[in-house]
């Protein structure tokens, strides 16, 4: 779903939405048979035939972002970054300058590091779709038949126009639709409109002033969703008609980057201003110290691509395209990449007590009267309720109507009939139906909270006679109720009305003067592998924190039996008295809030964000979806309302907490690794700047030719293409992480002049020992192998805070490309590939002399590592 802004953005440009299939205005202002006429269909809908042929002539229901991305489009997304820009750019200028080689060189990285981006996130993303597949959203659609209509649930995008769709709490709006029928039904439009507050929808024609198609009451847009009611709609336009379709690339192309792509961009342009100053000055000193302009310019070239971190975007992509894929195997779904890194920063988890904590499979095991004895009246209407109203239906209306054989004992189907609904909403917090009896007598059958019912009722029923109700029998009721919440049981009151001059429409306003019938009350126990779950994501540096609806003594009951501390409750009444500097105070100290609301939860969520913790939201209902949006990774399950699971970023196969757990994990070793990518770039980038500046000035010669400089390059890229294979230390992911570029370039300070120090001693070894000031290929060749094998090792150092390959050793892959490399580099100065490149064949004392200053290299790396983590952390 769009936040506030897309929302307002939508508004300002639906003015101008693609051409409509029909006119909306007609189609708002007539009656409904005539827009069924307009659209060749009826309040029933068309046929499966008839929706088969519909889909052929306007396609699948899905807006542009949806849809399949052309592999074109799909290799552009990976290609169009700064780096691969700054890259090819200088491959032009190399070929201008009669450098064909170099040209080559310099757009063979590119395609190298492009190309497995490209070929990774493909490979994720076809499977990620398989997955997604699974957790589809679908839609009840209505089809005519020879006596009733019946009911059918379709895949969305399989909606054509024409189709007739039954809405109710939680529901995503589809399509763009014209009402057929409403009943109190409520549409949250703010990802269109930008306004918060849920709009009321009507079947009839408005008479208001309209200023736009959203105000018009009888039509609904595909992008909101329903709150509360219920109803139906005639599909009058799908897919990339609706208005959403219609601007969704407008608002997607403007999206607000995530934190992560914050910290990718910022260490981005780090390096590409680094490689911008570094370059011309490279060009400077060796133009002016070496007379020969063209070669200052084509080795400035080299290096300014040596500098520029191009495997940074295939780096990124398959670290997640890879966590994505582990993550799915551990049963969890991820809907957007970067939502990975977030999840492994997360250090706060808000999740809901129903389903999480407890079995999620609720047992009705008590229905009795005022005073506590069973009562099959009770049931019966409690029954009822159940079975007749339109909306969602939770898990404690299920738990009564898979209780017992009461729908054959009762004759519902041919005793009963349904004459209206008044619907569930947050505020009332009770549901009500009316249905006619044997005796054509309407009865308004209300269930709900206790204190909501009590509210609205003056009687009560005990064994058939009636009495009144006083202030005594609610805390006798209270009394009761609190003694069952303790034991870990949910109560529900049942009141009920007979209804003497019946009316075709009911309203809230006929919830009055009811009569109390008494309690059904329900047990949801605890999961047993909720406690360790917990214990485990605690352990993990994220703190649990519980935000329900339910009440504070069963949710003391439910969280005690768990091992959260419930102690000290804050709950929603005294939190909607509090302030928002008040509020994140306590927010950061509560544990568990009971009786929120919607609005409340995502208050709470707000505030833990804006206080500098990363905060995940686990939810699955309709009073989920704002907190879902609120959060930094909002996580679902596969079974959540249609609301929760399009909110969420992350979507859970199954709802335990020690499979989000998992997926946790899985996200900090993604940050590893796109972390061991960027120490290693940064390092050594800075190491070569004061290489390549020292030897630029003091040498007669070339440091390296252009070439050889490229040639070094791709190889040292070669080898890291293996990261994202790499394992990770378990204190790594002990912990969340976050960006920290202050910490990256400290790191850079302090490993790079050390890669610098053993560039100098190489020089030394080359123009002293081996008297290579006469020889430039012999200098050449010796430090363009030292420095190969010093930047395809030093992964090995940087990628764990232990003592590398001995406390912990690289993945297989990763070590097997390190090791690859470094033999090609010693090897290529000896094939007829090297002496093309400019390369002659080293002395043998070379050798031993160079494994002395690799093995000195990577002990003073490591050294300079610890140092580095006992003074800043890892």
């Amino acid at each position: 779903m769009m936040n506030v802004r897309a929302g307002r953005r939508i508004a300002d440009a639906i003015s101008s939405p693609a051409p409509p299939l029909e006119d909306l205005g007609m189609m708002s202002e007539c009656q409904q048979d005539k827009a069924c006429e307009l659209l060749r269909s009826g309040h029933s809908g068309i046929s499966s035939a008839e929706a088969r042929l519909r889909r052929e002539q306007y396609g699948r229901n899905v807006v542009s972002r949806e849809q399949r991305v052309p592999l074109l489009s799909e290799i552009w997304s990976r290609a169009k970054s700064p780096l691969n820009a700054l890259l090819l750019t200088l491959a032009l200028v190399s070929y201008a300058l009669g450098d064909i080689r170099a040209a080559i060189v310099i757009s063979a990285i590119v395609v190298l590091s492009v190309g497995m981006a490209f070929v990774q996130e493909h490979r994720s993303s076809q499977a990620a779709a398989k997955l997604r597949a699974m957790v589809r959203t679908t839609v009840s659609v209505l089809r005519p038949s020879k006596t009733h209509p019946r009911t059918e649930d379709i895949a969305v995008e399989n909606l054509v126009p024409g189709d007739v769709v039954a809405l109710s709490a939680g529901d995503l709006i589809p399509a763009d639709l014209r009402l057929l029928e409403a009943t109190d039904l409520h549409v949250n439009q703010s990802a269109l409109s930008g306004e918060a507050m849920p709009v009321e929808k009507q079947a009839t024609p408005s008479h208001d002033l309209i200023e736009g198609p959203l105000d018009r009451s009888n039509l609904c847009f595909m992008g909101s969703n329903v709150v509360s009611g219920f109803g139906r709609g005639l599909v009058i336009r799908t897919g990339a008609s609706t208005f959403f379709g219609a601007l969704t690339e407008k608002v997607v192309a403007q999206q607000e980057e995530t934190a992560f792509d914050r910290g990718i961009r910022r260490f981005t342009w780090l390096m590409v201003g680094v490689t911008l100053v570094l370059g011309p000055s490279v060009f400077l000193i060796n133009g002016v110290t070496k007379g020969d302009w063209l070669q200052a310019l084509l080795f400035a070239v080299a290096i300014a691509v040596g500098l520029t971190p191009e495997m940074l975007p295939m780096a990124v992509t398959v670290n997640l395209a890879k966590g994505a894929l582990a993550m799915a195997r551990s049963k969890v779904i991820v809907k957007r990449l970067d939502a990975i890194q977030n999840l492994g920063a997360m250090d706060v988890l808000c999740t809901d007590k129903t389903g999480t904590l407890t079995r999620d499979k609720i047992i009705l095991k008590q229905h009795v009267d005022i005073h506590g004895v069973d009562s099959p009246r009770v049931l019966h209407y409690a029954y009822l309720n159940s079975y007749f109203q339109s909306g969602l239906k939770n898990l404690l209306d299920v738990a009564v109507l898979e209780h017992g054989d009461v729908h054959e004992a009762l004759g519902v189907d041919e005793h009963f009939q349904k004459i209206g609904e008044i619907p569930f909403d947050f505020s009332r917090r009770r549901l009500s139906v009316i249905v006619s009896d044997r005796r054509d007598k309407h009865i308004l059958i209300c269930k709900g909270a206790i204190e909501e019912i009590f509210a609205v009722s003056t009687r009560y029923e005990d064994a058939g006679n009636i009495g009144i109700l006083d202030a005594g029998h609610l805390e006798t009721a209270k009394e009761e109720t609190v003694l069952l919440n303790k034991s870990g049981f949910r109560v529900v009151a049942v009141a009920y009305k007979e209804i003497s001059e019946t009316k075709p429409d009911y309203g809230v306003e006929d919830e009055s003067d009811l009569v109390l019938l008494g309690y059904i009350s329900f047990l949801d126990p605890p999961k047993e592998s909720a406690s360790k779950a917990i214990a485990a994501l605690e352990a993990s540096g994220v703190r649990v924190k519980i935000l329900t609806g339910d009440n504070e003594v069963i949710t003391r009951k439910i969280c005690g039996d768990v091992g959260i501390p419930a102690k000290d409750i804050l709950l929603g009444p005294h939190l909607a008295a509090m302030t928002d500097v008040e509020l994140t105070v306590r927010a950061a100290s509560a544990t568990v809030f009971a009786k929120l609301t919607p609005s409340q939860k995502e208050r709470i969520v707000r505030l833990l964000r804006a206080s500098g913790h990363v905060v995940g939201f686990l939810g699955d209902g309709i009073n989920d979806g704002p907190a879902l949006k609120s959060a930094d990774v909002g996580v679902s399950v596969d079974s959540a309302v249609d609301i929760a699971r399009e909110s969420a970023d992350i979507i859970l196969l199954e709802k335990n907490l020690l499979v989000l757990r998992e997926g946790v994990i899985e996200g900090r070793k993604v940050f590893a690794n796109i972390t061991k990518y960027i120490r290693m770039g940064a390092s050594s980038n800075f190491g070569n700047m004061f290489s390549v500046l020292g030897a630029s000035i003091f040498l007669p010669f070339m440091p390296m030719t252009a070439i050889q400089v490229l040639t070094n390059n791709l190889l040292y890229d070669l080898s890291q293409t293996a990261i994202p294979t790499d394992t990770v230390d378990e204190e790594y992911v002990a912990s969340p992480r976050r960006w920290d570029i202050a910490g990256i370039f400290r790191f850079m300070l302090v490993l790079g002049p050390v890669s610098s120090i053993f560039d100098y001693l190489t020089f030394a070894m080359m123009l002293v020992v081996f008297k290579a000031w006469a020889n430039p290929a012999l200098f050449q060749t010796g430090w363009f192998v030292e420095s190969l094998l010093t930047q395809t090792l030093i992964i090995h150092v940087i990628r764990t805070s232990r003592i590398p390959m001995i406390e912990s050793s690289a993945s297989p892959a990763l070590a097997t490309t390190s090791l690859l490399i470094a033999g090609a580099g010693i090897f290529l100065p000896f094939t007829g590939a090297g002496s093309a490149l400019g390369f002659v064949s080293l002395p043998l004392l070379y050798w031993p002399m160079l494994a002395a200053i690799l093995i000195v290299y990577v002990t003073l790396a490591h050294l300079a590592k610890v140092w580095f983590v006992r003074r800043w952390g890892w």
